[in-house]
């Protein structure tokens, strides 16, 4: 336990930290290190709670009363001496002067008034400041700081613009390539359920997806009346899981089962961010990969294709009865933890921009000053806009790019989405590619992009000379690119929606 003495000095040791804090203060009215708005209400505080007027302050300090009412309103910084003066003439000692919690409940909205008037979003409301004074009544106080809050949270959730998306984007790609896109602990969940409805071999089937729902306590609801902006609804008050076999849908049952699911197993909470909403999805999506295609089952069958050099990821789509991008994805997941192969991948639509991107292979993805990359127009020399190009659909295919980085091998294959034709790709760099099938093609290409424009990103000077001036396309507006990204916890669900959903089929059932 720490002694008396232990206790002061480490006190005096934080006062003095304090002080060279207010030392180190700009005009501005809160420093780095220091409150001054908060330090100027305590003040006005203990000068109330003393009988002292402001006048009679001021001249047992030495000082004018118009430079204690700025000190008071958090505009001027105190120096060493003058906070010692405070102290002896209020008769308190710094840790009253110093307090970390507002003296009152009324200082605490007067502090969060001051600074959210002094701050950039009030700023830019081009609104006149409301005086902060003992004449301002507490209910008036009251109801302009929750305006003050309501504001900045509707701000902040119309800030996940795609600005803000990307930026959470980059972070999660970091977080991947750190982990060579490989969590362990998601991978043990996985095969604790696989162990739990003694699921071996072969393919998931539906039968086994709704087992292991059976296991953790959830029956399934198949209904066509799903809100639109949903791919399920999970009920946790009754352990119900609704889905739709409706047609429209674009994705495979069992996935959607196993990702929501994989929300209860991981024991998400209701986002707070956009980053959160994302890595959730992200972890849900690999939670779901890992039952469909076991790590201990895929990993045998990734290593004997190694042995016999005739990696394919169609291969591995046909073998678990997954999507092709599916099938990537969970390659991506594998190579580098237990094959040794360093990869990436690409979707790309036809019109050359990247949805989105993995890679921990140095391969030099387009990317804007932030460092990210969805949105970005991928090179028209790689595989993945090449592939467009070919006339053979059923095949993947196979392309060697030379690029500013070194040389990579990718296999790609294009499917077709409600939104357009995406191309999916896996790649590797030219010292892996001996493991793949394909590798003996002999299409092969030259980039210089991101950093050379002439590269594709300028039209060739001949076809410029002609053209250049005479044409005047319509450009089709991207709007989506520009919109700030769907309000509320879950992007662009209509939460009204779905609790109206679970009030009607709660009676039902």
């Amino acid at each position: 336990m720490r002694t008396v003495r232990e206790t002061s000095t480490a006190r005096e040791a934080s006062h003095r930290t304090q002080l060279r804090s207010i030392e180190r203060a700009s005009g501005d009215s809160q420093d780095e290190g220091f409150d001054l708005i908060a330090l100027g209400r305590r003040v006005r505080h203990l000068r109330k709670q003393a009988g002292m007027t402001l006048d009679a302050l001021a001249e047992a300090l030495g000082t004018a009363p118009s430079q204690l009412s700025l000190l008071e309103n958090g505009r001027r910084e105190p120096k060493l001496s003058q906070l010692q003066q405070l102290a002896k003439a209020l008769e308190v000692s710094f840790d009253d002067l110093f307090g970390a919690e507002p003296p009152s409940k009324r200082a605490a909205l007067e502090i969060e008034l001051e600074k959210a008037q002094r701050g950039p979003l009030y700023a830019a409301l081009n609104l006149p400041a409301v005086r902060i004074s003992n004449r301002l009544p507490m209910d008036v106080l009251e109801s302009l700081v929750a305006l003050q809050r309501e504001l900045r949270r509707q701000l902040e959730e119309q800030a996940a613009t795609p600005e803000e998306a990307r930026r959470a984007n980059t972070e999660l790609r970091e977080e991947m390539r750190a982990k060579n896109n490989y969590y362990p602990e998601i991978e043990a969940a996985a095969q604790g359920l696989l162990d739990a409805v003694d699921h071996r071999e072969g393919p998931l089937s539906h039968h086994v997806a709704a087992d292991i729902a059976a296991h953790l306590g959830f029956s399934l609801r198949f209904v066509k009346n799903l809100p639109e902006s949903t791919r399920s609804v999970t009920d946790q008050k009754n352990r119900i899981i609704y889905l739709t076999q409706g047609t429209s849908r674009q994705w495979d049952a069992r996935s959607v089962l196993l990702q929501a699911l994989g929300h209860q197993v991981l024991g998400h909470t209701e986002p707070q961010d956009y980053s959160e909403f994302l890595r959730q999805r992200v972890y849900t999506n690999y939670f779901a990969a890992s039952l469909l295609m076991p790590q201990a089952t895929t990993v045998r069958f990734l290593k004997e294709s190694k042995a016999r050099k005739e990696i394919a990821i169609e291969d591995l789509r046909d073998a678990f009865a997954v999507s092709y991008e599916s099938a990537a994805h969970r390659f991506t997941n594998l190579a580098t933890e237990h094959l040794g192969i360093t990869c990436h991948f690409q979707k790309v639509h036809e019109s050359g921009i990247l949805h989105k991107a993995y890679e921990n292979d140095g391969v030099n993805f387009p990317a804007d000053h932030s460092g990210a990359i969805e949105g970005q127009t991928i090179c028209r020399q790689w595989t993945s806009r090449q592939v467009f190009e070919v006339d053979d659909k059923f095949r993947s295919f196979h392309q060697y790019t030379d690029t500013t980085v070194g040389t990579f091998w990718c296999t790609a294959r294009t499917e077709a989405h409600s939104s357009g034709l995406y191309s999916l790709s896996i790649g590797v760099p030219f010292e892996h590619v001996k493991w793949f099938r394909g590798s003996d093609t002999t299409s092969r290409s030259s980039s210089r992009c991101p950093d050379d424009p002439t590269c594709c990103r300028q039209p060739p000077a001949a076809l410029a000379a002609r053209w250049e001036g005479q044409a005047w396309p319509a450009a089709r507006a991207n709007s989506h690119l520009l919109a700030a990204m769907p309000q509320g916890a879950f992007p662009g669900v209509d939460t009204t929606e779905v609790y109206e959903f679970l009030e009607r089929h709660s009676r039902q059932d």
